[in-house]
């Protein structure tokens, strides 16, 4: 079939709740991603933070290919290797006791949000059920995730949300202060906001958040579904901070392009959840858990994560460059590793995404004013300089 067809088949088909550009991809090969009509793209969206390593990884597809022809699927009912290895080797990379497996990042997150209740609620024979979410935050779609999600414009039309949450603001630990109560049960809160604006939160703030919720016996909760496994230059991003989450959800990269969410925990969580209380027909399924112990392998691999960091830090550099150079179309650069945004001012996002894809490169918008950029965790210098390089240009002909 050729692009039209497929364009018209999707309009004609699929529900419409995506904006799409028309033309339609068909594989990809490392950094590349190739259209029908054989056009080869730059990709620095990565599947928004999923494909870490790529298209076509040997090692991915090996681990597929293998598992496959043993074992696709037999619900969590029973017990498989792969999931078994890959949550052993999750607890011991992190803070963790225990984990959780589902399908997705919103899933991660739903079964983050039953967790925090149902220890708050243990704990305090049924009044410590509140939560402390962050504005501007986003946690995902489904009716637990968006209404922890701080953007009203994801809310319109869906109320009532969920009930017993409370927004503060993100950077400001009294804003925080301010809304604890004897019924909160979790601070719920994204090292670095990815689809709020890429916003860093700050030494103070996260260190600070940790010491209130120690202090009043409230879960701290970290969402690094975009964030983790690497993509801000250390394997979790909390990690650049000093502090320990007492849950934390995981999704995107873990599957190197396969459907997997991961829920990390403490003891004292897990010690309130009990049989039934949750579950998952796909969760630790054995091809994904198999991809992902590929993927931590690989990530763990010496010296990758600490080439992400370098990697991350000439990418602000570059763009701190543009900046300089074109501070009247580029007012901030904000991110850190290999998840950066530059604000852009008289022109929207999308209209420089168009201009980046005449050129064959793909990057993301994020919010109303940023270009966004999420290049696989194997990009080299001399990509992120052609893609800077073809910003450069993008500004100068506007």
């Amino acid at each position: 079939m050729k692009t039209a067809d497929i364009v018209k088949q999707e309009s004609d088909y699929i529900l419409q709740t995506y904006t799409r550009p028309e033309f339609v991809l068909e594989r990809g090969n490392g950094m590349y991603l190739f259209d029908l009509d054989g056009n080869r793209y730059l990709d620095f969206v990565s599947g928004l933070a999923v494909n870490a390593f790529g298209y076509g990884d040997y090692d991915i597809l090996k681990a597929i290919e293998e598992q496959a022809s043993q074992l696709m699927h037999v619900s969590n009912l029973y017990h498989t290797v792969p999931s078994s290895m890959l949550a052993e080797k999750l607890v011991k990379i992190s803070f963790a006791d225990r984990v959780f497996f589902c399908n997705s990042g919103t899933e991660a997150w739903e079964a983050a949000l039953k967790f925090c209740r149902k220890w708050g609620n243990s704990s305090s024979g049924g009044t410590k059920n509140r939560f402390i979410a962050m504005n501007n935050s986003f946690h995902g779609r489904t009716y637990g995730s968006v209404s922890t999600t701080g953007q009203p414009k994801y809310h319109q039309g869906f109320e009532p949300l969920l009930p017993g949450v409370d927004f503060a603001d993100f950077n400001d630990l009294a804003s925080v202060e301010k809304l604890v109560t004897a019924e909160t049960c979790a601070v719920l809160v994204e090292p670095l906001q990815g689809e709020g604006g890429i916003h860093v939160a700050s030494d103070d703030f996260l260190q600070g958040l940790r010491s209130l919720c120690d202090d009043r016996e409230i879960l701290l909760v970290f969402d690094e579904i975009q964030v983790g496994l690497g993509r801000t230059g250390s394997l979790w991003a909390h990690q650049q901070y000093g502090v320990e989450p007492d849950i934390m959800t995981l999704a995107k990269a873990l599957g190197g392009g396969l459907p997997i969410g991961a829920t990390l925990v403490s003891q004292k969580v897990a010690d309130a959840v009990q049989k039934s209380d949750h579950a998952a027909t796909f969760g630790a399924n054995p091809v994904a858990s198999a991809v992902a112990l590929t993927v931590v392998d690989k990530l763990m691999a010496d010296g990758f994560i600490e080439a992400i960091a370098d990697k991350g830090a000439h990418l602000r550099a570059r763009l701190e460059k543009l900046q300089q150079r074109w501070p009247e179309k580029i007012s901030e650069i904000r991110g850190r590793g290999l998840i950066a945004g530059a604000v852009v001012t008289g022109k929207s996002p999308a209209e420089y995404l168009d201009a980046f894809r005449e050129r064959k490169i793909l990057v993301a918008p994020c919010g109303e004013d940023i270009v966004r950029f999420l290049p696989p965790l194997i990009v080299e210098k001399d990509q992120i300089d052609e893609t800077i390089d073809v910003f450069d240009e993008i500004l100068r002909q506007d």
